[in-house]
């Protein structure tokens, strides 16, 4: 689903040549760096840095890899899913290791997460996938959230692109959290699959796939427009849960400051579910 040749390729055809001291050329063809600038400016051979993006150099040192990933441009994130890829090819194990398992949220922590009253609350997987949610998140999304895949819904259904305010960021969010879980699980079949359906069916998830962007989100602004309240900007706040499953779970919760049109709709759409069926909020959603 990912590897360090194609990660490699993507990130020097992003760095301006002029960024890195190199004189801008109109007769160059190329975007961004040439390999054998790359090679320099890191201080490794053509010819390794060539295998490296053929995939066939498969012990790269961290040395190299700090190198490189100097060169290149490339944050925190992208630097540790570059040692990861690199780690990756070099101990290939001999048999298949064990895939994530599905997480099964404690009930201690499906307690909390319903104590969340006032904002929508849901815990989700390394896929994207809603593991539970308190009543506020279900009517939210119009519907019972459990098991819905967010990255599915965003690029596959007419709700989720009407839903979604700030669509386009939204995309970039989950295809580098896609992006980063294929290089943290790369043995996971249901993570391949949901790649694969999503790349068949959305041309833009493709055109994003192939950018090779990794993202993390520990917080930030959330729109909805809902068909209900109408306009929603929230604060969403990202807790990584250390569950010991491997499976990457977060608590993400989305609240809004007292006082705001956001909260007074909040309070808003608790009102209008308080007697009725969240599903019934909105059409069901694959």
């Amino acid at each position: 689903m990912d590897d360090l040749a194609d990660f490699l390729r993507t990130r020097r055809a992003r760095v301006r040549p002029e960024s890195v001291g190199i004189p801008a050329d109109s007769r160059r063809r190329v975007s961004g760096l040439r390999r054998e600038e790359v090679a320099h400016l890191a201080g490794v051979s053509v010819d390794y840095y060539i295998r490296l993006e053929q995939g066939r150099a498969r012990r790269p040192s961290a040395q190299v890899l700090d190198a490189l990933a100097r060169v290149l441009g490339l944050d925190g994130v992208e630097r540790e899913h570059l040692h990861r890829l690199a780690h990756r090819l070099a101990h290939r194990p001999a048999h298949a290791p064990q895939r994530p398992s599905a997480a099964r949220p404690r009930p201690e922590l499906l307690r909390v997460l319903h104590l969340v009253a006032d904002a929508p609350a849901f815990l989700i997987d390394h896929r994207l996938t809603v593991l539970a949610a308190n009543r506020l998140a279900d009517l939210l999304y119009g519907r019972p959230a459990q098991g819905l895949n967010l990255a599915r819904h965003l690029f596959l259904t007419e709700q989720g692109r009407a839903l979604f305010a700030d669509w386009e960021d939204c995309a970039l969010d989950a295809v580098g959290h896609l992006r980063l879980s294929a290089g943290r699980h790369p043995d996971d079949p249901e993570l391949a699959s949901l790649i694969g359906e999503l790349a068949m069916r959305s041309p833009r998830f493709r055109q994003l796939w192939a950018r090779a962007d990794v993202r993390t989100r520990t917080h930030g602004r959330k729109a909805y427009h809902h068909t209900l309240v109408g306009y929603l900007e929230l604060h969403q706040e990202n807790f990584a849960l250390p569950d010991g499953t491997g499976t990457g779970t977060e608590l993400i919760v989305q609240s809004a400051a007292f006082g705001t049109a956001a909260h007074d709709n909040l309070r808003l759409l608790a009102s209008l579910g308080a007697t009725g069926d969240p599903a019934r909020a909105g059409d069901p959603v694959a």
